[in-house]
């Protein structure tokens, strides 16, 4: 006659939510069960057409995260209620990726209609991106719903600059709730993907007044730079690699080039410079794989900053457009 007691605390120990924070790992297993293969599909074929997606992705979703929160406002085209972000000054002619949460977007829609939110689609999107690049694979509770709105001052003042000293970039993390292990870790997306020269010529000419490049920077690197990017203004635009070693691999070699005075934003090498960030530059530089889970760690608590969830925001049918 204990039987029936026994058998329901059996099935509340077997379905206990799989929770982090407000959200849940198995949050679209009935719903959509499908979606993880459709989102790896769909970032696995942008990338195969541009090898430089995985990085735009994981930007994409760094600037939305950091500003105001993961609710998929990047995302949004302007209205007559707001400004778009994508025109602030950080995502204008920069950012990238939109048509690829779109794409994935619809081809969601056709099977699971009105279910999964378009934050969870960048979300996901952005550990596949990782992990086809040869980064490691970590599991994303999901139940984000995406925002009503955008804030381009948010855009404009939240999402660090590479122009900005270490301890303005240190705040802006810790004001999300992150730490400076964080900032340390998420800077390894630098392992992949491209800088428009504007972000670093300074260092290359006249550096503070002088007639050399910055001492900081590593000289042959310095002189190979001054010929992809030369002393004129046509040159602001172009692309250079952040990490020319191993450009399109999701691995260390960032921190090694940190530790080699190879970092080309003058944001990244002072990582290597100061007190509270340089032990950990250097131990990344060396444990892959101590790089590889904590940055996964990083991106964990970056996709549960400012969430929206129950029945705050919406599940919107198209990315660019508030229902």
């Amino acid at each position: 006659m204990h039987f029936p007691t026994i058998n329901l605390v059996l099935c509340l120990l077997f379905f206990q939510p799989f929770v982090y924070g407000q959200l849940d790992y198995r949050f679209y297993d009935y719903t959509c069960p499908n979606l993880t293969k459709i989102v790896r599909f769909g970032v696995w074929s942008a990338m195969a057409n541009d090898t430089r997606m995985a990085a735009s992705l994981l930007r994409l979703h760094f600037h939305d995260c950091i500003s105001n929160g993961c609710d998929g406002s990047v995302l949004l085209d302007e209205t007559s209620s707001f400004r778009s972000e994508k025109d602030a000054f950080p995502n204008r002619n920069s950012a990238r990726g939109f048509e690829v949460i779109e794409t994935i977007k619809a081809n969601v829609e056709k099977v699971c209609p009105k279910t999964v939110s378009c934050i969870d689609i960048l979300t996901l999107a952005v550990r596949e991106a990782v992990f086809l690049t040869g980064g490691r694979y970590w599991s994303v509770a999901l139940g984000r719903r995406d925002g009503l709105t955008a804030n381009i001052t948010a855009a404009n003042t939240e999402i660090p600059s590479p122009f900005e000293s270490l301890d303005n970039i240190i705040a802006k993390f810790t004001s999300k709730g992150l730490n400076i292990k964080d900032v340390v870790a998420l800077s390894g997306a630098h392992t992949i993907g491209f800088v428009q020269c504007f972000a670093f010529k300074f260092r290359l000419f006249n550096f503070s007044g002088s007639s050399s490049p910055d001492p900081s920077l590593d000289v042959s690197l310095a002189t190979n730079l001054q010929t992809q990017c030369p002393n004129q203004d046509d040159s602001d635009t172009r692309l250079v690699p952040l990490d020319a070693v191993t450009t399109t691999k999701f691995d260390n070699m960032f921190f090694r080039n940190l530790v080699n005075n190879s970092g080309i934003l003058s944001s990244d090498q002072a990582l290597m410079s100061d007190n509270r960030t340089t032990d950990m530059v250097i131990n990344y530089s060396k444990y892959p794989f101590l790089f590889a889970k904590d940055f996964a760690d990083s991106m964990v608590k970056l996709s549960n900053v400012g969430v929206l969830t129950g029945q705050n925001g919406q599940v919107r049918d198209k990315c660019n457009l508030v229902n």
